[in-house]
């Protein structure tokens, strides 16, 4: 608990009606979870505004609303705030109500399109090799050492990113990986967090259902590398045609990966093949169980993180030649029919190329490649047709299917996509609606030798129809239809 008193001190309030000499219990945004003795922030959102919810609030034991503007009826009793942002505040109070835990570990974020996941998940089996207690925040998984708790977002909201780093420190951990999305940027969820330091991995086209457009979805990437401070370190891509932009105005001490040209840390790709990649490190040949050109960036991020956090080169690229890819990123299976599935979680345009070119890298042209790939419902709609090229573009056989249809109809996504192709490109295709039908269908057109590309779940066990969240896993369904070899 905590006295208002005591967390007052780190806003700027416009009003205040009542007393601030009370007691907070907790921190809620959705009047729903209000319990007795909770601060009630009202915030203005896109589809609802919190301000409509404050009798509501208060009827089910909040003692203090933070508001942008008061009710028309104050409640005696009940300790108004009115604030000029209660996102904002909302952030800064999270901060002060746990005791600024992130300033008490090294938290690194990670930012960008793509291999946010990867690269924060390599960085915390890395750490936890070297013997260090360590912390997750990521898409598929929340950690603290090897407890895990479920993720629902790529960045949880401010509240419980303060709560699981304060549950962090309490358990000894010493550093914490989190991903960092340009929502959460976007809605101050990282606002009043302390960074050791922040990674850009690559901008493409994503999420413009929510920025609009391409300068937006920058703007809030950006704004994170903005926000660091001069102790931190900044790392990007020196590669993406976008990521020195993010060092334009950042505080930290700027520092550079890539594979092509001058960069602080960079390396050669020997060999990339099914089995792995051999890449040049400091003059180091060194083998990685990670395939793919996209995961020798990924490789150099968590290389050049790990000696900014003061590890030694030779420790790192030891450990690191043991790490796996994480869970629904490029995963491979291999069945006795002698067919190869992977299984990658690759949902925008620039990552389905990246794994089809990474796969036509390592084929031998002699097999047909199927690729399995869907579009998301409710999102951005632009993308569906960029999808659809590239995977004809680069497959054999391609079949369109749903992905996450949510509220949309699944078979007029599948027509968006395929609004994409010339006539040649749409005789390679074959529509399946029902995902588990298409995949059994992709299983039972493959041949000896053959791959399947099952792009856009990954990691994820469920499909979301029409709002309701159904079982749907895609290595159970290939279990059923091939003999998968351990």
């Amino acid at each position: 608990m905590k006295n208002l008193n005591d967390i007052l001190t780190v806003i700027e309030t416009k009003e205040i009606f009542g007393t601030t000499d009370v007691l907070i219990k907790s921190l809620v945004f959705d009047s729903r979870k209000v319990v007795e003795d909770s601060i009630y922030f009202a915030i203005p959102g896109t589809q609802v505004d919190g301000h409509q919810f404050i009798e509501n609030a208060v009827h089910a034991g909040a003692c203090t609303i933070v508001c942008e503007m008061f009710p028309e009826r104050l409640e005696k009793g009940i300790t108004y705030i009115k604030v000029k942002s209660s996102r904002k505040t909302l952030a800064l109070i999270s901060a002060a109500f746990f005791d600024y835990p992130s300033e008490n570990l090294k938290l690194v974020g990670v930012t960008g399109t793509n291999g946010k996941t990867t690269i924060v998940s390599i960085l915390y089996k890395l750490f936890k090799d070297l013997g260090h207690q360590v912390g997750l925040l990521s898409t598929i998984e929340n950690k603290i050492n090897d407890k895990i708790l479920e993720a629902t977002h790529t960045t949880p909201d401010v509240v419980q990113i303060n709560s699981l780093l304060a549950e962090m420190l309490n358990e000894g951990v010493e550093y914490c990986f989190m991903e960092v999305s340009s929502h959460a940027v976007d809605q101050d969820r990282t606002l009043g967090l302390h960074f050791a330091g922040g990674i850009f991995t690559n901008l493409t086209h994503d999420h413009l259902d929510y920025h609009k457009d391409f300068k937006s979805y920058l703007t809030a990437k950006k704004k994170f590398f903005d926000s660091l401070s001069e102790e931190a370190f900044a790392l990007t891509n020196s590669d993406d045609k976008n990521g020195m932009v993010m060092l334009q105005n950042t505080k930290a001490e700027k520092y550079t990966y890539g594979l092509r040209g001058v960069a602080d840390y960079n390396c050669k790709i020997i060999e990339n093949q099914f089995d792995g990649l051999q890449l040049l490190i400091d003059n180091q040949p060194v083998w990685f169980k990670l395939i793919g050109r996209f995961n020798a960036y990924n490789i150099m991020a968590v290389y050049a993180t790990a000696i900014l956090l003061g590890k030694d080169s030779i420790e790192i690229l030891t450990e690191l030649s043991k790490q796996e890819a994480a869970d629904g990123r490029f995963d491979q299976m291999h069945s006795k029919e002698g067919i190869a599935i992977i299984i990658d979680y690759a949902h925008t345009p620039d990552a389905l190329k990246n794994v089809l070119n990474t796969i036509s890298s390592i084929r031998n042209g002699n097999e047909q490649l199927i690729t399995l790939v869907g579009a998301g419902g409710n999102r951005d709609k632009a993308k569906r047709p960029l999808m659809a090229k590239i995977a004809c573009s680069l497959s054999d056989k391609v079949i369109l299917t749903s992905d996450n249809p949510r509220d949309e109809d699944p078979e007029a996504i599948i027509e968006d996509m395929k609004a994409g192709l010339d006539p040649t490109e749409k005789r390679k295709v074959i529509s399946i609606t029902n995902r588990i039908e298409a995949i059994k269908t992709a299983a039972a057109i493959a041949q000896k030798g053959d791959i399947i590309l099952l792009a856009g779940k990954g990691h994820e066990k469920y499909q979301v129809v029409k709002g309701e969240i159904l079982h749907l896993d895609e290595k159970e369904i290939i279990k059923e239809v091939l003999t998968i070899n351990n």
